[in-house]
């Protein structure tokens, strides 16, 4: 995930004050209603939306994960060695999932102008652990080009199940990237490239002196390649993506030793689908390999690790299968599971992640379309090179009120 760096504390302090006297003047609306960043709504006038949800999740966790991500489910923050934080049990209260956007769009003669904004509170990377801004969408879009940051071409959005824990399957592709889109297909075939922003993380194995890794840091050289084909329908949608990318890494120089570098080549292929089922059901499904690419994945580890004495794109599986079940207009259901795979080198430590595992189900309450209650249990596990396995469960009990209104 991205984390906001561009907004500094003082000011991200203001914002939700800002937003809240706006919302309070507002009519209360569904937040379906704003538009969603891969197919806005034309229009005829220029139109501004605001939109968001109040949040407050209630975990009881029965056993511990690591402290900075307690208000999650992730299963590579799950410990291995029994006690490592603390004994078991843990409750938290969190409104990091509350989220803020706005979106416009300016018709011209020639194709609207469209400009998307959103953040919410789910502090990541040094922030992790924090209840802060963090930018989820910031971007502008005009004929058939976008520039800015939102979700990855590599990734399908639409895959994310109606669940209550934010971080989602820990096998599903997913990023808010900075990139340049060009959309020469939309409609009910979709297709675009994009350049997207680069970035990696190495893992310098256990630290041989044969190991070129040894004190390496990303060289981003050049952007990731993607691409995207989607076909929709009434029975859903069909798509197919993928990503090409240049891995470079880098050693500084020291008074001892010179500099060095070298790269590899990274690549993914993923199909996903969204089928409609019986009444209001759906069924969520995507299956992704690839190698360097966990830098996409919703919940991975190192795109490098060393092996032979050069470095290696780390393959990477994942899986995601997910069923959405309408009781009536008022009652769901989501149940699912998903897995990540690592597959390791000889030169990484035993304590390498490796396969991870998600499952959870809920009952999720609507008496009005801008109002959810809901209950949902997680399980997850961790599986490391070594052999060693982790696991927990919790309880998410998750309240949330939407808002939204347009001029």
């Amino acid at each position: 995930m991205v984390s906001c760096g561009l907004v500094t504390r003082p000011a991200a302090a203001l914002l939700p004050i800002l937003a809240a006297l706006v919302i309070a003047s507002l009519p209360a609306a569904s937040a379906a209603d704003a538009p969603s960043p891969e197919s806005p709504a034309e229009v005829s006038e220029p139109i501004f939306k605001i939109y968001g949800f109040a949040q407050l999740d209630v975990i009881g966790d029965f056993k511990r994960v690591a402290p900075d991500w307690k208000d999650t489910l992730r299963p590579t923050t799950i410990p291995v060695v029994p006690g490592q934080f603390g004994p078991d049990g843990e409750t938290s209260f969190s409104v990091k999932q509350t989220r803020f956007g706005v979106w416009s769009e300016i018709p011209t003669a020639f194709a609207p102008a469209r400009a998307h904004f959103e953040f919410d509170l789910f502090g990541v990377g040094v922030h992790a652990g924090q209840t802060t801004i963090r930018l989820r969408l910031a971007y502008a879009e005009f004929w058939q080009f976008l520039a800015g940051q939102t979700f990855s071409l590599v990734m399908d959005v639409d895959v994310f199940p109606d669940i209550v824990d934010y971080w989602g399957p820990s096998g599903m592709l997913y990023l808010s990237n900075p990139q340049l889109r060009w959309t020469p297909l939309s409609g009910a075939h979709f297709l675009a490239v994009a350049l997207e922003a680069p970035g990696l993380a190495i893992d310098s194995g256990k630290g041989s002196g044969l190991d070129p890794l040894v004190g390496a840091g990303s060289y981003n050289r050049y952007p990731d390649l993607t691409a995207r084909y989607r076909f929709s329908g009434p029975f859903g949608h069909v798509q197919a993506s993928g990503i090409l990318r240049w891995l470079g890494y880098q050693v500084l120089p020291t008074a001892t030793t010179e500099s060095q570098w070298g790269y590899t080549t990274g690549w993914g292929a993923t199909l996903a689908s969204v089928l409609n089922l019986w009444k209001l059901d759906h069924l969520r499904l995507q299956a992704v390999y690839g190698a360097g690419i966990a830098a996409y994945m919703n919940d991975a580890t190192f795109d490098l690790a060393p092996e032979n004495g050069a470095a290696r794109a780390l393959p990477v599986l994942g899986l995601v299968a997910y069923y959405d079940h309408a009781w009536s207009d008022q009652f769901s259901s989501t149940v699912g599971w998903s897995m990540t795979r690592m597959f390791t080198t000889d030169q990484q430590t035993p304590a390498a992640f490796e396969i991870g595992q998600y499952a959870s189900a809920n009952l999720l309450f609507r008496p009005i379309p801008a109002v959810m209650a809901g209950a949902e249990f997680l399980y997850g596990e961790r599986r490391d090179k070594g052999g060693a396995v982790g696991t927990d469960y919790r309880l998410q009990f998750s309240f949330r009120v939407d808002y939204a209104h347009s001029w």
